[in-house]
């Protein structure tokens, strides 16, 4: 059983997810929480294993908040705005709810924590009812990206390429914090210095993967020790 909490200022809300945890034999309300302050003496006081948490809220943030804890409990995020989805997901949240909530995708969310398979270090998925899209800065100003669109990226240094169907947005950061920030596995990683994304790839020709860059074949090589992952992904789908 998870001993769980709910924060969230608006008390409908709050009202919805303590019926839905009544529904659920496998969870137990501990309390129910108007802001962080609350949250943080409800955890101090209690064992809490999972907290149903909003992320706007005044004074402090869910995220805010939960970046704050030394050893946060599993989290679900709930919210009206979709553009927080992967930053809670990058904070390996189980999952990250849309209000208005349905009993269903409540139920799923819950089924996730209570796997006892669940990891903390969960690669970065987009979830169902998340955004298919990344904001990434350059140029002074955040350049909205879709998913789609991404061909590959290429590291430089503290610099990443991230190149497009119709050009490409230089900005500084590591290509690990991007691998991160990159839903799977719908992006993998084949070389120290590039990222590739998996629907784009026309071809495998040898050691390299080709796609189309300018309307022009483009090679790009795959690492010694990111070949078996592709591999595994080439042999799932052949024919």
């Amino acid at each position: 059983m998870l001993k769980t909490i709910i924060v969230d200022d608006e008390p409908l809300a709050l009202d919805v997810l303590e019926e839905f945890i009544k529904k659920v034999p496998e969870l137990k309300l501990v309390k129910k929480c108007q802001n962080a302050l609350e949250a943080g003496e409800a955890i101090r006081k209690n064992e809490v294993d999972l907290i149903f948490l909003d992320i706007q809220m005044p004074q402090i943030t869910g995220i805010e908040f939960i970046r704050s804890l030394p050893k946060p409990p599993k989290v679900i995020f709930t919210t009206a705005y979709s553009q927080y989805a992967l930053e809670g997901f990058e904070l390996n949240a189980v999952d990250y709810l849309l209000k208005p909530i349905s009993f269903d995708r409540f139920l799923k969310a819950v089924n996730k924590a209570l796997d006892t398979g669940y990891k903390q270090e969960t690669e970065t998925e987009v979830p169902e009812d998340g955004p298919d899209f990344i904001f990434v800065k350059a140029d002074k100003k955040l350049i909205r990206l879709k998913y789609s669109e991404i061909q590959y990226v290429e590291g430089l240094k503290d610099y990443v390429i991230i190149k497009t169907d119709t050009g490409r947005i230089i900005t500084l950061q590591t290509m690990k914090s991007l691998e991160e920030k990159l839903p799977q596995p719908t992006f993998m990683r084949i070389h120290r210095s590039y990222i590739v994304n998996l629907e784009k790839i026309n071809a495998v020709v040898g050691n390299m993967v080709e796609v189309t860059e300018k309307g022009q074949p483009k090679l790009l090589p795959v690492g010694k020790n990111y070949r078996e992952e592709l591999e595994k992904v080439i042999d799932k789908n052949r024919l």
